[in-house]
C-alpha cells in the first residue's frame, strides 16, 4: 500500500528535564511556535552544546519539559562537535553521548546526544487502518531530481500527527523542503 505524507525538516534541537532547565533558565518556557506533533512546541529559548572546546550555539529548546534529556543533532553537526553518537529513536538513550548545555545562567553536563532515526508519526486508529505497529519499518519513496528510497521507523502514539521526521542531512540529501509531498509504502 501506498500513502502520501509531508516531510518535516527536523533542524537541531534539546528536550530537557524540569530540573535541568530550571539550571539553565530562570523564566518559565516560552511557546515560539507550535509543531503539529500535538502539545509539542519550539521555544523561544536557544543553548550552546559544547563538546571539549567546539561547540554549536543558539540550539532550540523543544517543549515541553520531558523525563529525560535528549540532544538530536545530525551527523553534520556531530562533525563539527568531533563526536559519533549513535542513531537512536527517540527516548533510547543507553549508550548516547555526553555533552555539555550552556547558557548566561549556567551549565550541565548530561548524557542524550544522538542522532534521531528517521520516523514517521501516526495515531493509533491510523497505525490500526494501516496495519503497522509502532517500531516498525517501513519505506518512503522520494521523488525528484535525487530520488530514492529509505527505511523510516513508525512511531505511534495516542496524539501522533501523521508527518515523516527527517533530520537537515537528509533532507538535503533528497533535496526535500519542508512540506514536500513523499511516498509512503507499506
Amino acid at each position: 500500500m501506498k500513502y502520501k505524507v509531508k516531510a518535516r525538516v527536523s533542524n537541531r534541537h534539546v528536550h530537557l528535564t524540569k530540573e535541568v532547565y530550571n539550571q539553565l533558565f530562570d523564566e518559565e518556557m516560552k511557546v515560539r511556535n507550535k509543531l503539529n506533533q500535538i502539545g509539542e512546541f519550539a521555544s523561544e529559548e536557544v543553548l550552546t552544546i559544547r563538546v571539549g572546546d567546539k561547540k554549536i550555539d543558539n540550539v532550540r529548546v523543544v517543549g515541553p519539559l520531558r523525563p529525560y534529556n535528549q540532544i538530536e543533532i545530525s551527523r553534520f553537526d556531530a562533525r563539527m562537535l568531533g563526536v559519533n553518537p549513535p542513531v537512536r529513536r527517540s527516548g533510547d538513550l543507553e549508550g548516547s553521548l555526553n555533552v555539555t548545555l550552556e547558557t548566561p545562567k549556567g551549565k550541565v553536563t548530561t548524557n542524550g546526544l544522538i542522532i534521531a532515526n528517521r520516523h514517521v508519526h501516526i495515531n493509533t486508529s491510523e497505525a490500526a487502518k494501516y496495519g503497522v505497529s509502532d517500531g516498525d519499518k517501513v519505506k518512503v519513496k522520494v521523488d525528484g531530481d535525487k530520488s530514492g528510497i529509505i527505511d523510516v521507523m513508525v512511531k505511534v502514539s495516542d496524539n501522533g500527527f501523521y508527518e515523516l521526521h527527517l533530520d537537515t542531512d537528509d533532507a538535503n540529501a533528497f533535496l526535500l523542503n519542508d512540506g514536500d509531498e513523499v511516498t509512503l509504502i507499506i
